[in-house]
C-alpha cells in the first residue's frame, strides 16, 4: 500500500513542525510535499531555496510573476521522457519525480518571495533498498494529498501534460496527463484557488517524513529531456537565469539543468552531475 503525502513549498519551520529535519539550511529553493511513495514522504512541495538559483529538492526551470512583468500564469504545458531509475547508493531507498505545475516556486530569480499554492501533475521514479525500480503517475493540489493516476508508466515513455484554468480567473482547472507512447490519457477537472505567481518544469527529490529523516536520496536517472514548454498558450521562452540546480547539505551540485534548447521551450536535466548538455533539437 502506498502512503500519500502533501505537496507544496516548505520552510525550515514547516519541516520541523512535521517532525523532519531539513538537510540544508533555511533559505533554500522550494521543498515539495506530495507524490505517492512506499515510505512517508512529501513531493511537489513548495520550493525550498538553498540560495539563489539552487534548491535542496528541485532542479529544472521556474518562472516567476516578478520576472515576467507581473504576468500571471493561468496555464502551463510541457513534455518529458520518463527517466530510468537505478540505485546510486547500495542498500538505500531513493526517490524522484518529474512534473509541471503552477505555484510553489519563487516570484523572482533571487527567491526573496515564495508562493504557497501549487497545482501539478507528473511521474514518480523510485528505487527500493534492494535496488528494484518502480514507476507511477500522480496529480496534486496543495495542501491536499497527492492522488495516484491509474496509468502504466515505464522508463522511456513520452509524457505530455497541461494544466489550464478556463475561463481565466474562474478557479476552474483542467489537468491532463498523456502517456503518448502507450496512448493512455488522464483528465481531471478541479476547483482550486491559485496565486498564479509561478510556473515550473521540475525534477525533484521528496521530503521523507520522520524524525531527522530529511530529503530523499536521489537515484541515478537518465535525462528526462523536458520539451514543448508553454505558459498562457505561448512558448515558455526559457532563460538561463531561470535555472535551478539541486544541491546537497554541503552546497555541492548533484542535479543540473542544461541551458534551454534552441527554441527555448525545453532542456535536459542531469542527476548526479554538476553540468548538463542542452538538447541539440528544438
Amino acid at each position: 500500500m502506498r502512503a500519500r503525502f502533501l505537496g507544496g513549498i516548505a520552510t525550515a519551520a514547516t519541516l520541523v513542525a512535521m517532525g523532519a529535519a531539513p538537510s540544508a539550511t533555511a533559505g533554500a529553493v522550494p521543498t515539495s510535499l506530495g507524490r505517492s511513495l512506499r515510505v512517508p514522504a512529501a513531493h511537489g512541495q513548495l520550493i525550498h531555496p538553498f540560495s539563489t538559483n539552487t534548491s535542496n529538492n528541485w532542479f529544472g526551470y521556474q518562472q516567476g510573476v516578478l520576472e515576467k512583468n507581473n504576468t500571471l500564469f493561468h496555464s502551463i504545458s510541457g513534455s518529458w521522457i520518463v527517466p530510468k531509475a537505478t540505485q546510486h547508493a547500495k542498500g538505500k531507498a531513493e526517490h524522484s519525480s518529474d512534473w509541471i505545475g503552477i505555484g510553489g516556486g519563487c516570484d523572482n530569480a533571487k527567491c526573496t518571495v515564495t508562493d504557497n499554492t501549487l497545482i501539478q501533475d507528473g511521474t514518480e521514479q523510485d528505487v527500493s533498498k534492494k535496488g528494484k525500480a518502480s514507476y507511477s503517475a500522480w496529480w496534486e493540489i496543495i495542501p491536499e494529498p497527492s492522488t495516484s493516476i491509474h496509468m502504466t508508466v515505464r522508463p522511456g515513455d513520452h509524457m505530455s501534460s497541461s494544466i489550464v484554468e478556463k475561463p481565466r480567473n474562474s478557479e476552474n482547472w483542467k489537468i491532463t496527463l498523456r502517456d503518448v507512447t502507450r496512448k493512455e490519457k488522464f483528465t481531471k477537472s478541479v476547483s482550486y484557488t491559485s496565486s498564479y505567481a509561478t510556473a515550473e518544469w521540475i525534477e525533484e527529490t521528496p521530503l521523507i517524513i520522520g524524525t531527522n529523516a530529511g530529503f530523499a536520496a536521489l537515484p541515478n536517472l537518465s535525462s528526462p529531456v523536458f520539451d514543448h514548454g508553454t505558459v498562457n498558450g505561448a512558448t515558455a521562452k526559457l532563460k538561463p537565469s531561470e535555472r535551478i540546480s539541486l544541491v546537497n547539505s554541503n552546497s555541492k551540485v548533484i542535479g543540473a539543468p542544461s541551458a534551454p534548447d534552441p527554441d527555448l521551450d525545453g532542456f535536459n536535466a542531469c542527476a548526479w552531475a554538476k553540468s548538463c548538455k542542452a538538447p541539440s533539437h528544438s
